[in-house]
């Protein structure tokens, strides 16, 4: 049985659990509002300290800042997360960011991402926010996880988010 829980600041160490390697069969650019895919057969490895120490310190801020996290636990150990970013972005300040989202490999495909993701998007709407952005990475799997709720490239992108992740697929997603 699989909780979806809380997360408090405390709890980052327990991102080391999750499991974040996959096969990559396919890769996303977009360019003039269209998807254009591409083969990438590769494996993507497990987190690499300097990566880890990132979505710690990632999340450690966003939790400071006012942001959420919600986690997937099988007893203690945590399969999945998500964090709401505190930032309210868009033209009309009513979009609030999926900053990070992660099933480990062996509980994918379980509904614990779609689990994970109604929980924050139920906490987006209390908080006011209309949409949910998302800067997905350009993996096949992402791009079509967030599709499968509804997510669609967003018409406007965020700068700030891009600078920082050029790559990703940039999405919107109505609440």
């Amino acid at each position: 049985m699989i909780d979806i829980k809380s997360m408090k600041l405390e709890d980052a160490s327990k991102i080391w659990e999750i499991d974040r390697s996959e096969i990559i069969e396919y890769i996303y650019t977009c360019a003039d509002g269209q998807l254009n895919e591409f083969k990438a057969g590769h494996e993507c490895p497990n987190w690499e300290e300097g990566q880890y120490s990132e979505i710690i310190a990632r999340y450690e801020e966003e939790l400071r800042s006012g942001g959420m996290a919600v986690g997937a636990f099988a007893g203690e150990t945590l399969v999945g997360f998500g964090v709401l970013a505190h930032q309210f972005r868009g033209e009309n300040n009513d979009q609030l960011q999926v900053d990070l989202m992660y099933v480990t490999r062996e509980y994918r495909r379980q509904g614990i991402g779609r689990r994970i993701i109604t929980a924050l998007s139920e906490e987006a709407v209390v908080r006011g926010a209309k949409y949910l952005y998302i800067s997905s990475t350009e993996t096949e799997s992402a791009v079509k996880f967030y599709s499968s709720f509804g997510a669609e490239l967003t018409p406007e992108v965020d700068e700030e988010l891009f600078a920082k992740e050029p790559e990703d697929i940039h999405m919107i997603k109505k609440l």
